[in-house]
């Protein structure tokens, strides 16, 4: 997953534009709705992509995906002669520090989902991300004391409910859930700090994470570690492919968005959880038995109660 689907993408010709300066359609037009469908379907086929590279450690994996994500990305942003406007945001050193943040919370929860899939946790994963847009609406209430409707309050509670009867009926906490959540929703509300779209965002993320990723592949290499190089080049096609891969679905998303409504936004996101849970379920075989299917039926309750707040707040 990547940027939080409640914010307003920017212009993609301008990534230092704010995401608010984004001019919404009165009318969904076609051609979003195709591009959004297709961002939030890539994102929910990840576990895919990354259960077939699992035999590369996760932290290296996720060293990989920045590397070459910031590969993918330049390319991108040299075709689009963007990189004065970049340059131009590492000279403002607040954006500067706001993007150092985001791109902290973005590593981990491109890490741990990373780890979670080679683990056989896809489950969890999807859970997590369908926490996310909840405890999204929770932290502008801690952080920024917004007040909640009784709809969105009711919401909260059955999120509450369903990762404490998790931690009573399962005898486990649900970190990796809470973990991705956490940070992707973190993410999301730092970004909307930063007067910066999305794709530019997330070049210059993906620059100030290389460093560090490079030193640790270095290191691998080094030790004899490293699975680049080291099983034949399909393999090695396939880690490379973790820089389109990343940045594909994001370019459709912010070509989608700002096609469409941010109601309907805000609906497609769940296509992405969804999937997941399909492909650990029915895919990968992971254990679902009741204790899990009150977990998920608290959720999509609550999700019901969320989207129905949205939507009939959109029409007033």
């Amino acid at each position: 997953m990547e940027p939080d689907s409640r914010e307003a993408p920017a212009d993609p010709a301008d990534p230092t534009r704010p995401a608010s300066a984004a001019r919404r359609p009165a009318a969904d037009q076609p051609s979003g709705i195709a591009c959004s469908v297709g961002a939030y379907l890539l994102w929910g086929l990840f576990p895919l992509y990354f259960k077939a590279v699992a035999f590369v450690p996760a932290l290296e994996m996720l060293a990989h995906r920045i590397v070459w994500s910031l590969l993918f990305l330049g390319i991108v942003t040299t075709i689009h002669h963007d990189w004065g406007l970049i340059s131009k945001a590492f000279r403002s050193p607040r954006l500067l520090a706001t993007l150092m943040l985001s791109s902290c919370l973005v590593a981990v929860n491109w890490g741990v989902f990373i780890w979670a899939v080679a683990a056989g946790r896809v489950l969890e994963s999807s859970l997590g991300y369908f926490i996310t847009p909840l405890l999204s609406v929770l932290l502008g209430v801690i952080v920024l004391s917004e007040r909640l409707r009784p709809l969105q309050w009711a919401a909260v509670g059955l999120v509450i409910v369903a990762v404490a009867w998790q931690i009573v009926a399962l005898g486990t906490i649900p970190w990796v859930a809470l973990l991705l959540a956490t940070s992707f929703s973190g993410y999301g509300f730092v970004r909307k700090m930063a007067a910066i779209g999305a794709m530019g965002g997330l070049t210059i993320e993906a620059i100030l994470l290389t460093p560090l990723a490079l030193a640790w592949l270095w290191l691998q290499t080094a030790q004899g570690n490293g699975a680049f190089a080291a099983a034949g080049w399909q393999f090695d096609l396939l880690i490379a492919a973790s820089g389109p891969i990343t940045a594909l679905p994001l370019i459709l998303f912010v070509t989608g968005a700002r096609r469409i409504r941010l109601t309907t936004v805000g609906l497609l996101q769940y296509v992405t959880p969804t999937c997941q849970f399909l492909i650990a379920v029915l895919v990968f075989d992971e254990p679902f038995d009741h204790a899990h299917l009150i977990v998920f039926l608290c959720i999509w309750m609550a999700l019901a109660l969320y989207t129905f707040d949205l939507i009939r707040r959109a029409r007033t």
